[in-house]
């Protein structure tokens, strides 16, 4: 009896602490259920997504010329290293033709040079002849005397091609480098902004999107004037744009200016893409580079030196077609339309839009029409 009793007792010891882990791990599920949600990420108003967004587009965008600059340098390295691989090959054929003259020269005279010529003299039956000959001869070892020195000289310039063709091959290799790094920076701010947006309902994301958050006018980006009422992304050709152009549009002072302008009001509405140059999507330096071209003027890629790419203006002196510049490290760009606004390609979730210049915070403008 004592050993049963002794048995049922561990029995019922074992059932004891199977009952007590099971309480502990429904214990410990549950407070982690309530820790999880003890812990999970506030719910952002839409203001602060909004901020939130604006931020990461113009890190996007300041990321984005920055990739534009590495692409134009990269493209322009390539295009010299292109060259000079075509210059070597030139050179290498030119030598290649030199050296097979010398050959075929060095084994003509192998060939005759078993007799010495005082011998070949005396046994020539034709001494007058064999003396032209000779002199014949001696012309034609100059000649291939200088052949030589050519063909060194050749030497020498087609390596001093190949080291240049190295170096340009290494900065080629570099700039991809940092193409591939501002590309990877753009694309992780873009999907934040993305992640950021997919919170919201569709009304807030508009609301977001069509710059009309509680929030400083001058902090948006994508908007067509902060303090409007909301306007959908996709209608801004007819909402913002066409009636902008048709009513109070303020005249060019040349053919020039009036066609950039022209040309960047036909685009409203054509969708944001980074790097992008038309003609269907553009980034802002794209637009405008797109814009100039159309009226037959070159301007660089970049923000950054499109900004010097004319005669410096005061905001008072704005005239439509001018360069209008915005944010401290001059990442962003419009063409002045007239009437304090602008069209520009403000980010991925806002068209080419006509938008007002004080919005953003004025960095500067240039005329280069």
């Amino acid at each position: 009896m004592a050993a049963h009793r002794k048995l049922r007792a561990r029995s019922l010891s074992g059932n004891t602490a199977r009952t007590a882990a099971t309480l502990a791990l429904a214990g410990a599920a549950t407070a982690t259920v309530f820790d999880g949600t003890g812990h999970a990420e506030p719910r952002l108003t839409t203001a602060q997504v909004k901020n939130k967004v604006d931020r990461l587009y113009r890190e996007a965008e300041a990321a984005t010329e920055k990739y534009n600059d590495a692409h134009e340098k990269a493209s322009a390295a390539q295009h010299r290293l292109n060259t000079l691989r075509d210059e070597t090959a030139r050179r290498q054929t030119r030598l290649d033709t030199a050296r097979g003259a010398l050959g075929s020269f060095a084994a003509a005279q192998y060939r005759d040079g078993a007799i010495a010529p005082s011998w070949q003299l005396a046994l020539s039956s034709s001494p007058d002849r064999y003396l032209d000959g000779a002199a014949y001869a001696e012309r034609a070892g100059d000649r291939q005397a200088r052949q030589v020195t050519r063909v060194r000289a050749q030497l020498r310039e087609i390596e001093q091609l190949r080291g240049a063709a190295r170096v340009e091959a290494k900065s080629v290799r570099s700039r991809q480098v940092e193409l591939k790094r501002q590309k990877d920076t753009v694309t992780a701010k873009l999907k934040q902004a993305r992640q950021l947006l997919d919170r919201l309902t569709p009304p807030e994301r508009a609301e977001v999107t069509t710059g009309t958050a509680a929030a400083p006018a001058r902090a948006t980006r994508s908007g067509t004037g902060g303090r409007s009422a909301p306007t959908p992304a996709v209608p801004a050709r007819a909402s913002t744009g066409r009636a902008t152009a048709h009513t109070g549009r303020a005249t060019a002072p040349n053919s020039r200016a009036s066609a950039a302008v022209a040309y960047a009001y036909r685009k409203l509405g054509s969708p944001y893409v980074w790097g992008a140059t038309g003609p269907n999507a553009f980034d802002c330096s794209g637009l405008i580079q797109a814009a100039y071209r159309s009226a037959g003027i070159s301007l660089p890629r970049t923000t950054y030196a499109q900004i010097n790419a004319g005669r410096r203006v005061s905001r008072s002196q704005l005239q439509p077609g001018d360069l209008v510049f915005f944010y401290s490290g001059v990442s962003h760009v419009g063409i002045y339309v007239g009437n304090g606004r602008m069209i520009h390609a403000p980010n991925p979730s806002a068209p080419v839009r006509v938008a007002p210049i004080d919005q953003m915070p004025f960095a500067g403008a240039t005329r280069v029409a």
